[in-house]
């Protein structure tokens, strides 16, 4: 068993729910440290597990099935700006930000996906995690790749669980994979 490092994001508690940390300890979330942002809860895991997707699935279950309304609603890391980028890679910022601008490397980082007008952009994990493989900087058989995978792939799973009108993404998720089947939508 390996340890896994990561923070879920919680909806339907908030820092004033009662027992809050009495039930998560008790549903199996003593591996968890319950963290704030204003009242809004997420939890930070150290688990250990036989893979990182085990590790995730369990934690959302134990947090879920905890009887106190609260759902799991992303994982961490999917989404990472310049810090993050080094942190997670161990680079300096300055690296990241000039592999960004093209001062080094091939000059095709990938491109951002949120806040382009912004001061802090924000770039899918997953894709950077690629490019640094494509440019030699990050072993293929390094665990942060299979982990970007399963980040991406189990916060989208959430998202769409989370969606109102799941069926309509889906069928929005196939028109643009087959895009001569669109008709007047």
């Amino acid at each position: 068993m390996a340890p896994f490092n990561f923070t879920l994001t919680l909806s339907g508690v908030t820092s004033d729910t009662e027992k809050l940390e009495d039930a998560l300890f008790e549903s199996g979330c003593d591996d968890a440290l319950i963290s704030f942002y204003g009242t809004s809860v997420y939890l930070e895991f150290d688990r250990e597990s036989t893979s990182f997707a085990k590790a995730l699935l369990t934690a959302i279950r134990d947090i879920e099935s905890a009887g106190l309304n609260a759902r799991v609603e992303s994982v961490d890391s999917a989404l990472v700006g310049l810090s993050d980028i080094a942190d997670l890679t161990g680079l300096t910022r300055q690296s990241v930000a000039l592999l960004k601008d093209g001062s080094r490397g091939s000059r095709n980082f990938p491109n951002p996906v949120q806040r382009l007008k912004g001061n802090s952009p924000l770039w899918r994990w997953k894709s950077v995690v690629d490019w640094l493989v494509a440019e030699g900087r990050l072993p293929a058989g390094d665990h942060r790749v299979e982990g970007s995978r399963i980040l991406e792939n189990i916060n989208l799973a959430l998202q769409l669980r989370s969606s109102s009108e799941p069926k309509q993404v889906k069928q929005f998720a196939h028109l643009l994979e087959h895009q001569n089947e669109m008709t007047d939508l």
